[in-house]
C-alpha cells in the first residue's frame, strides 16, 4: 500500500497530471450536464406539443363537428413523439439530427416524415458534445498525455538506470504507476457518468453496460499508449506517435470506412423519397378521376361499393390518390429503408476492428439513439399513420359527418419504448481490445530493461 501512497502523492505533486485529469472531469461532467439538459429539453417540447395537440383538436372540433369529415382530416394534425430514453444523456446520437416529434395528416405519409430533411447527416458524423464525445475523443488524448513519457520522463531526469537497479526490477513499479493513471482517467469519467445516471434515472443494466464501455476504451488506449512508451525513443517520439494513431484510430478510418459505405451501398436521402412521392400526387390532378378510383380500388376493395364520384371536387378522391402516391415509392422505401439497414450492419462489423467505432455503437445502443431506434420510431408513426387513415375513410367514402364524439373518439399514439437490438458483441470485442492492449502491455514494461 505504501507503495501506491507514494505514487498518488508524485501524481499530486505533478501539475500538469492534476490539470490534466481536472479538466477531463471538468470536460466529462460538462458533457453529462449538456446531455441532461438537452434531454429535458426534448420532454419539454413533447409535453407542450400535447398540450398543444388537445387545443387543436377542440378548435377543430368546435369548426367542423357535424360537417364535411374531409375537412376534419384534412385539417387535422396528429401528434407522434419519441421520448428519449433515460440513458440518452450519454449519447444523443441521431435524435441531434433527426426529428423526435412529427405531426402527421391522413394525406400522404413519406412526404411528412422526410419534409424537414433539410441536413446532411454525414457533415455531423461527430456529433453534439456529450459524453460519448468526451470518451471516443477526448479521453484517448488525456490517457496519452499521461502515459507517453513515463519511461522517458524517467529518463531524460536520469532516474531510469538507478529505478532499473533496484531489486526485483521495476515491472511492478511501472505497472502500479500506471494503474494508478488509469485509474484516476476512469474516476474522473465514471464520477460524471454516475452522477448524471442518477439525475435521469436510469436503470443499472445501461449505466453498467456504459461504464464497461469506459473501462475497455481507456484500457485499450492505456495498453497502447504503454507499448509505444516502452520503446527507447524519447517523449516526443511517443507523443507523436501516439496522436498520429489516435487520430488514424478515431478519424481517418472511420471517416474513410464510411466513404467505403457511401460508395459501396448508394443511399438516397429521405427527401428524395418526399419529391417522388409529392410529384405523383401533384401529378394525379391530371389522371381521370375514375381511373384514380378503380387502380384505389385494387388494394382497397372495401370501399368500391361506395357511392360514385360526383362531378364536383369529393374528398375520397383527393385522399385516394394520396394513398396511390404513398404506395407509389413503396419500393424506393424499401430500397432505402435496406440501404439504411445494410450501411448499420456494416457499421457493426466495423466496430468490431476500430474500437472508437464499437464504444460509439455501445453508447448509442443503450441510449435508444442509433439508427435502429430511429427507424422504429417512423415505423410507429407508419402504424399510426394508417390508424387515422382507417378511423376517417368510413366517414369519407360514405359521407358520414363527423360528431363531436368522433373527435373525441380520434386514435392517439401511444409512444412505446422501442426494443433496441443488443449491444453484447460489440461491447464484447471492445473488452477484448482493452484486454489484448492491456496484456500486450504488461509483457512489455515487465521485460527486463524496459524503457531503457
Amino acid at each position: 500500500m505504501s507503495g501506491w501512497h507514494h505514487e498518488l502523492r508524485l501524481i499530486l505533486r505533478s501539475r500538469l497530471s492534476m490539470a490534466a485529469l481536472v479538466l477531463l472531469f471538468l470536460l466529462a461532467a460538462l458533457a453529462v450536464g449538456s446531455g441532461l439538459r438537452e434531454v429535458h429539453a426534448q420532454r419539454d417540447t413533447i409535453a407542450r406539443l400535447g398540450e398543444l395537440q388537445q387545443k387543436d383538436l377542440a378548435a377543430l372540433a368546435s369548426r367542423y363537428a357535424g360537417g364535411d369529415a374531409g375537412y376534419a382530416a384534412y385539417y387535422t394534425f396528429h401528434a407522434t413523439w419519441d421520448p428519449p430514453s433515460d440513458a440518452a444523456f450519454l449519447a444523443l446520437g441521431l435524435r441531434d439530427v433527426a426529428p423526435h416529434a412529427l405531426r402527421v395528416r391522413a394525406l400522404g405519409l413519406q412526404a411528412q416524415l422526410y419534409e424537414g430533411e433539410t441536413f446532411n447527416p454525414e457533415l455531423a458524423l461527430t456529433g453534439r458534445f456529450d459524453y460519448s464525445f468526451v470518451l471516443i475523443y477526448l479521453a484517448p488524448l488525456f490517457v496519452i498525455a499521461l502515459l507517453h513519457d513515463l519511461f522517458s520522463g524517467e529518463r531524460q531526469a536520469g532516474r531510469l538506470r538507478v529505478l532499473q537497479a533496484m531489486p526485483g526490477g521495476t515491472g511492478r513499479l511501472w505497472l502500479r504507476r500506471a494503474a494508478l493513471r488509469l485509474l484516476l482517467v476512469l474516476a474522473a469519467l465514471a464520477l460524471p457518468l454516475t452522477t448524471g445516471a442518477v439525475l435521469s434515472g436510469s436503470g443499472g443494466a445501461p449505466v453498467a453496460t456504459a461504464l464497461l464501455a469506459t473501462v475497455a476504451q481507456v484500457a485499450f488506449w492505456g495498453g497502447l499508449s504503454l507499448l509505444v512508451a516502452s520503446r527507447r525513443w524519447s517523449s516526443t517520439a511517443h507523443a507523436t506517435a501516439l496522436v498520429g494513431t489516435w487520430v488514424a484510430l478515431t478519424l481517418a478510418l472511420p471517416a474513410w470506412a464510411n466513404l467505403a459505405l457511401a460508395r459501396a451501398i448508394p443511399v438516397g436521402q429521405g427527401v428524395d423519397l418526399m419529391l417522388t412521392q409529392r410529384q405523383n400526387v401533384h401529378a394525379a390532378w391530371e389522371v381521370p378521376r375514375d381511373q384514380t378510383m378503380q387502380k384505389f380500388f385494387q388494394t382497397h376493395p372495401a370501399w368500391k361499393d361506395t357511392a360514385p364520384l360526383p362531378a364536383k371536387f369529393h374528398w375520397k378522391w383527393y385522399f385516394a390518390f394520396h394513398q396511390l402516391g404513398d404506395e407509389s415509392v413503396a419500393g424506393d422505401v424499401a430500397a432505402y429503408r435496406d440501404g439504411l439497414e445494410a450501411r448499420q450492419r456494416w457499421t457493426d462489423r466495423l466496430g468490431y476492428l476500430l474500437p472508437g467505432v464499437g464504444a460509439q455503437a455501445v453508447l448509442h445502443r443503450v441510449a435508444g439513439t442509433d439508427l435502429p431506434a430511429q427507424l422504429a420510431y417512423l415505423d410507429r408513426v407508419a402504424d399510426f399513420h394508417q390508424q387515422v387513415r382507417n378511423f376517417y375513410y368510413p366517414f369519407i367514402f360514405n359521407e358520414r359527418p363527423m360528431g363531436r364524439q368522433d373527435f373525441a373518439d380520434l386514435p392517439r399514439f401511444q409512444a412505446t419504448a422501442a426494443i433496441a437490438p443488443g449491444s453484447a458483441g460489440a461491447l464484447a470485442s471492445l473488452v477484448a481490445w482493452g484486454i489484448a492492449a492491456l496484456g500486450l502491455a504488461a509483457l512489455a514494461v515487465s521485460r527486463p530493461g524496459a524503457g531503457g
